[in-house]
């Protein structure tokens, strides 16, 4: 099983979705954790470190991705010269790969200091993660973990603008190397999508358009509770909601 977290935006957290989080884990067979960015409100030091505890707590391997909260917003000499100089204190380098039995993760970077919440993909990622895929074992799910969505329905606040510049692109090219799955927040709204079958990318198998909800933020959008995806290594996505009445996550 591979957790796939998003948008916990400490500063903004409930500890009883944290928690929760933790006793899920304890409880299931999770390989994995992806976190596909916006760690936290306002990408303040005391924001990242209880966020890398969090992760920590786990006791699990763990990929992360920079979200758009996770540069500064007001600081703007720090934005424009260092904009991810607190992310990488505690969680290194904004792209990297995992690599377990079952997958092979890949963080792409889509956050861009000159701009606040759309998504941009550069050639040179494109190129890069392209040869990664070549190289990635054949029988793990090959999965790109990235903040923004690639697609997104017309009713999604921000979604359709905030798709990263290059992303039709890039999924044309990742595709033809066994590309199984793209994880997203950044909308706190659930979906799952098949590239295939959306942009005609003419592969045998489903590419899913994965996107998370916010697991711990009290920044909720349309009625949407605190939630998360479950990936099993067959590819199948499962979704689990918080319930507040047993302080719980559940299956759905």
């Amino acid at each position: 099983m591979l957790l796939h977290l998003s948008d916990l935006h400490f500063g903004a957290e409930q500890s009883e979705c944290l928690v929760a989080i933790e006793h899920f884990c304890r409880q299931h067979p999770i390989e994995a954790v992806a976190v596909s960015g916006d760690l936290t409100q306002r990408a303040r030091f005391i924001q990242f470190f209880k966020c890398k505890q969090f992760l920590e707590r786990l006791n699990l391997p763990y990929l992360v991705v920079p979200g758009n909260h996770d540069i500064p917003l007001y600081h703007v000499w720090h934005r424009m010269l260092s904009p991810f100089a607190r992310y990488k204190a505690f969680f290194g380098e904004t792209e990297a790969i995992l690599e377990t039995e079952h997958y092979f993760l890949m963080g792409v970077n889509s956050i861009r200091r000159r701009h606040h919440t759309k998504g941009h993909i550069s050639l040179t990622q494109i190129q890069y993660i392209d040869e990664i895929l070549k190289q990635a074992p054949a029988h793990k799910l090959k999965i790109i973990v990235v903040h923004q969505p690639f697609y997104a329905s017309a009713q999604a606040p921000h979604g359709l603008k905030d798709c990263p510049v290059l992303g039709r692109m890039a999924l044309q090219v990742w595709s033809k190397n066994g590309l199984s799955a793209l994880l997203h927040g950044h909308l706190h709204q659930t979906a799952v999508y098949d590239l295939n079958q959306i942009y005609q990318l003419q592969q045998n198998h489903p590419i899913l358009e994965v996107h998370a909800g916010t697991s711990t933020s009290v920044r909720l959008r349309s009625q949407q509770p605190n939630s998360f995806n479950v990936l099993l290594r067959t590819g199948q996505v499962q979704h689990y909601q918080f319930n507040r009445v047993s302080r719980e996550f559940v299956l759905t």
